[in-house]
């Protein structure tokens, strides 16, 4: 039988591993940390700052691929693949995706389908119109 500290010094190594592993994410959080050093944004950056980021770049990829599912499933019945111009529907119609990046140009994501007003016909039925003239 084990004694307590043997015990605990088991758990404490089944929970040692990477930052991201203890931060629950899948972004490696090493990784963002590094680039946020190497790209010199600040003088110093802080061990929580990796960690944060990594975070919100998760969160924003898993909400933009989200919304990039249901998109595929309005177009079609049973979507196979994401496609760039599925991305660019799902990120113009959701409000807070859109304002973020609304300077974003996809390759090959398209435009937002749009008619102008004064270009729509006005359909006036009457049956005078439809009307077989007699002649």
């Amino acid at each position: 039988m084990a004694t307590p500290k043997q015990a605990a010094k088991k758990a404490s190594k089944k929970r040692s591993g990477g930052r991201s592993a203890k931060a629950g994410l899948i972004f490696p959080v090493g990784r963002v940390g590094s680039l946020l050093r190497r790209g010199q944004y600040a003088r110093r950056i802080g061990a929580s700052g990796a960690v944060y980021m990594a975070a919100v770049l998760e969160y924003l990829t898993a909400e933009l691929l989200e919304l990039s599912v249901k998109a595929a499933s309005q177009q079609a019945k049973k979507p196979k693949r994401l496609t760039p111009r599925t991305v660019t529907l799902a990120v113009r119609h959701d409000d807070d995706l859109g304002t973020l990046l609304k300077d974003v140009t996809l390759s090959r994501g398209g435009v937002m389908p749009s008619l102008n007003k004064a270009l729509a016909k006005k359909h006036k039925s009457s049956k005078k119109s439809r009307a077989t003239p007699s002649a």
